[in-house]
Protein backbone atom coordinates (compact mmCIF):
# COMPACT_ATOMS: atom_id res chain seq x y z
CA UNK A 1 0.00 0.00 0.00
CA UNK A 2 1.31 3.26 -1.08
CA UNK A 3 -0.44 4.99 2.46
CA UNK A 4 -4.02 5.00 0.86
CA UNK A 5 -6.53 3.25 2.34
CA UNK A 6 -8.19 0.34 -0.10
CA UNK A 7 -12.09 -0.41 0.88
CA UNK A 8 -12.94 -4.14 1.00
CA UNK A 9 -15.21 -5.16 -1.33
CA UNK A 10 -18.73 -5.70 0.01
CA UNK A 11 -17.95 -3.12 2.83
CA UNK A 12 -19.99 0.00 2.66
CA UNK A 13 -18.50 3.43 2.27
CA UNK A 14 -18.87 6.26 5.09
CA UNK A 15 -21.18 7.98 3.23
CA UNK A 16 -23.50 4.44 3.14
CA UNK A 17 -22.96 4.12 7.10
CA UNK A 18 -24.19 7.70 7.61
CA UNK A 19 -27.66 7.01 5.25
CA UNK A 20 -28.01 3.62 7.24
CA UNK A 21 -28.19 5.59 10.26
CA UNK A 22 -31.13 7.77 8.69
CA UNK A 23 -33.12 5.44 6.58
CA UNK A 24 -32.50 2.34 8.30
CA UNK A 25 -30.25 -0.59 8.21
CA UNK A 26 -29.82 -2.12 4.55
CA UNK A 27 -33.10 -5.63 5.02
CA UNK A 28 -35.05 -3.00 7.29
CA UNK A 29 -38.72 -2.71 6.04
CA UNK A 30 -38.48 0.57 4.19
CA UNK A 31 -40.54 1.77 1.18
CA UNK A 32 -38.40 2.22 -2.23
CA UNK A 33 -38.14 5.92 -4.02
CA UNK A 34 -39.47 7.12 0.20
CA UNK A 35 -37.07 9.05 2.15
CA UNK A 36 -37.66 9.70 5.62
CA UNK A 37 -38.14 13.01 7.28
CA UNK A 38 -36.49 14.27 10.30
CA UNK A 39 -38.69 15.66 13.38
CA UNK A 40 -39.07 16.91 16.59
CA UNK A 41 -42.06 16.86 18.71
CA UNK A 42 -43.47 17.50 21.95
CA UNK A 43 -46.41 18.25 23.95
CA UNK A 44 -46.00 22.05 25.48
CA UNK A 45 -49.67 24.29 26.53
CA UNK A 46 -52.27 22.01 25.78
CA UNK A 47 -50.73 21.53 22.41
CA UNK A 48 -49.33 18.65 20.63
CA UNK A 49 -45.94 20.19 18.34
CA UNK A 50 -44.20 18.63 15.69
CA UNK A 51 -41.18 20.20 14.24
CA UNK A 52 -39.78 18.51 10.71
CA UNK A 53 -36.70 19.54 8.33
CA UNK A 54 -37.97 20.22 4.72
CA UNK A 55 -35.36 22.57 3.46
CA UNK A 56 -35.33 23.76 -0.24
CA UNK A 57 -38.81 23.35 -0.95
CA UNK A 58 -42.42 25.20 -1.70
CA UNK A 59 -44.75 24.35 1.36
CA UNK A 60 -47.83 25.14 -0.79
CA UNK A 61 -46.94 23.13 -3.59
CA UNK A 62 -44.79 20.18 -2.33
CA UNK A 63 -46.35 19.32 0.79
CA UNK A 64 -49.83 17.33 2.02
CA UNK A 65 -50.46 16.76 5.62
CA UNK A 66 -52.93 14.74 6.69
CA UNK A 67 -54.44 13.31 10.04
CA UNK A 68 -56.71 10.13 9.85
CA UNK A 69 -57.70 7.77 12.74
CA UNK A 70 -55.46 10.02 15.32
CA UNK A 71 -52.03 9.37 12.80
CA UNK A 72 -50.74 12.33 11.25
CA UNK A 73 -49.02 12.08 8.09
CA UNK A 74 -46.21 14.48 6.45
CA UNK A 75 -45.55 13.81 2.88
CA UNK A 76 -43.14 16.60 0.48
CA UNK A 77 -41.62 16.23 -2.58
CA UNK A 78 -38.51 17.78 -4.21
CA UNK A 79 -36.79 17.33 -7.47
CA UNK A 80 -33.74 17.82 -8.64
CA UNK A 81 -33.40 20.65 -11.36
CA UNK A 82 -30.19 20.27 -13.36
CA UNK A 83 -29.36 17.89 -15.57
CA UNK A 84 -25.55 18.25 -15.41
CA UNK A 85 -23.72 15.24 -14.11
CA UNK A 86 -22.60 16.28 -10.77
CA UNK A 87 -21.50 14.76 -6.86
CA UNK A 88 -24.60 15.34 -4.60
CA UNK A 89 -25.43 14.09 -0.97
CA UNK A 90 -28.53 16.13 -1.46
CA UNK A 91 -32.14 13.64 -1.45
CA UNK A 92 -34.29 14.20 -4.27
CA UNK A 93 -38.03 12.72 -4.31
CA UNK A 94 -41.11 11.95 -2.06
CA UNK A 95 -40.11 12.16 1.36
CA UNK A 96 -42.58 11.06 4.03
CA UNK A 97 -43.17 10.69 7.62
CA UNK A 98 -46.01 9.13 10.19
CA UNK A 99 -46.58 9.85 14.02
CA UNK A 100 -49.52 8.65 15.84
CA UNK A 101 -50.73 11.81 17.65
CA UNK A 102 -51.72 11.99 21.83
CA UNK A 103 -55.20 10.64 22.89
CA UNK A 104 -57.30 13.60 22.76
CA UNK A 105 -55.26 15.64 20.02
CA UNK A 106 -57.60 17.59 18.05
CA UNK A 107 -56.53 16.84 14.56
CA UNK A 108 -59.63 18.99 12.33
CA UNK A 109 -58.26 21.99 14.75
CA UNK A 110 -54.33 21.53 13.24
CA UNK A 111 -51.95 24.27 11.88
CA UNK A 112 -49.00 24.27 9.95
CA UNK A 113 -46.13 27.37 9.23
CA UNK A 114 -43.35 27.23 7.40
CA UNK A 115 -39.86 29.01 8.09
CA UNK A 116 -36.65 28.65 7.06
CA UNK A 117 -36.86 25.57 5.77
CA UNK A 118 -38.90 23.92 9.04
CA UNK A 119 -42.56 23.08 9.16
CA UNK A 120 -44.32 23.53 12.15
CA UNK A 121 -47.24 21.41 12.84
CA UNK A 122 -49.47 22.41 15.64
CA UNK A 123 -52.56 20.53 17.33
CA UNK A 124 -54.83 21.14 20.50
CA UNK A 125 -54.86 18.74 22.94
CA UNK A 126 -56.95 18.94 25.77
CA UNK A 127 -55.74 19.06 29.46
CA UNK A 128 -54.55 15.17 29.68
CA UNK A 129 -55.28 13.76 33.27
CA UNK A 130 -51.94 12.37 34.74
CA UNK A 131 -51.95 9.44 37.52
CA UNK A 132 -53.45 6.22 37.94
CA UNK A 133 -57.05 5.48 37.94
CA UNK A 134 -57.80 1.90 39.28
CA UNK A 135 -60.79 -0.28 37.89
CA UNK A 136 -62.57 -2.37 40.04
CA UNK A 137 -63.40 -6.37 38.30
CA UNK A 138 -67.19 -7.12 38.78
CA UNK A 139 -67.64 -11.23 39.13
CA UNK A 140 -70.67 -12.71 38.45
Amino acid sequence: MTGMIERLPGWPTLPDLFGWVESGFPGAHTVPGLHGIRIEEFLADEKYVLRAELPGIDPAKEVEITVTAGVLTLRAERSEETTQKHRTEFRYGTFARSVRLPAGAKGEEATADYKDGVLTVTIPVPEMKTGTKTIPVRQG
